[in-house]
């Protein structure tokens, strides 16, 4: 595993893995605003089209991003943070609820005047498939 200050091209940052429950989407609502029915009612979900609850989308972009700020230790480190989302994430109404496995991978290392920054490729898979595409951060690395 790499550190940021001794970050390389194909480094592999420290995986994360995470649960998203029910309490944690209604949490999120109340903390986004976002009160949509299909991250709460098995019904609506149904209704949408839907195979049951699904996280919220930016939820599930912060949740993975974190596999960045953990390893770069600040999070006022990271320039950008962008994704795609491609498959909801489904959230079962247990105690478990789903499991977000996230990794990341220093997909460049550039520096100008003296500053360090790298590109880092986000991977986030639940149930077994993608759930976002185009996932990286840029960092400025310390030190």
């Amino acid at each position: 595993m790499s550190t940021p200050q001794n970050a390389a091209k194909g480094d592999e940052l420290p995986p994360l893995r995470l649960h998203l429950t029910r309490a944690d989407l209604v949490r999120y609502a109340g903390a986004s605003g976002d009160f949509n029915p299909i991250h709460w009612s098995d019904r609506v979900a149904g209704v949408a089209g839907l195979p049951g609850v699904i996280a919220h989308g930016m939820l599930t972009m912060a949740v993975a991003g974190r596999v960045v700020t953990d390893w770069v230790g600040d999070p006022s480190l990271v320039r950008s943070y962008g994704t795609r989302f491609t498959r909801p994430v489904v959230v079962p109404d247990d105690d478990t609820g789903a499991l977000v496995e996230i990794t990341g991978t220093v997909a460049d290392v550039t520096e100008s005047d003296g500053v360090r920054v790298a590109r880092i490729d986000v991977k986030a898979v639940s149930d077994g498939r993608s759930v976002l595409g185009r996932a990286t951060a840029e960092v400025v690395l310390p030190g």
